[in-house]
């Protein structure tokens, strides 16, 4: 595999684990024991998709093709679905800052993985940034529609519905 794919698998490897901290950091401010849990869960996921990026770097790093092949045979852990949409948090301001935070991660995630899948010519590599991308664009969803609900909460709180 290319240096430059191995250095792609790397900064996911950061991402995740960014992404970790930041999910732990904000179940913290959750304000019901079910926002809570589900941000520590998240994290857990995030936490899971670094481990998985880290054995395949391990499998991968010296180059060769059927390391590389095999590393792919395992299966990675999925994102799992949660409802953002009702979970509360100890001031409206707060959960705005959380989700929008989460969307420009995940956002910036997805943007990530997508210039790697368009300068790499390995077929594998592709196949590898498009799971990527799969994973960070559910929680995008998940969080945007989180974050849209969010807003006009925040809104309604500031006087300035229904404009």
């Amino acid at each position: 595999m290319l240096k430059e794919e191995l250095n792609v698998i790397k900064q996911g490897i950061i991402n995740e684990v960014e992404g970790y901290e930041f999910y732990m950091m904000a179940s913290k401010e959750a304000k019901d024991s079910e926002a809570k849990k589900s941000l520590e869960i998240l994290a857990k996921e995030e936490r899971k998709h670094s481990e998985y990026l880290r054995e395949l770097f391990d499998k991968i790093k010296d180059e060769e093709k059927d390391s590389f092949e095999l590393a792919f045979l395992a299966d990675p852990p999925s994102p799992k679905i949660f409802k953002w949409e009702n979970k509360q948090f100890n001031k409206n301001s707060i959960s705005v800052s959380i989700f929008g935070t989460a969307v420009n991660l995940e956002k910036a995630s997805v943007d990530f993985y997508e210039k790697a899948k368009k300068k790499t010519e390995i077929e594998e590599a592709k196949k590898l940034f498009d799971l990527l991308i799969k994973w960070e664009k559910v929680h995008l969803e998940q969080f945007e529609k989180a974050y849209d609900q969010s807003m006009k909460d925040w809104w309604n709180e500031q006087n300035f519905a229904p404009f």
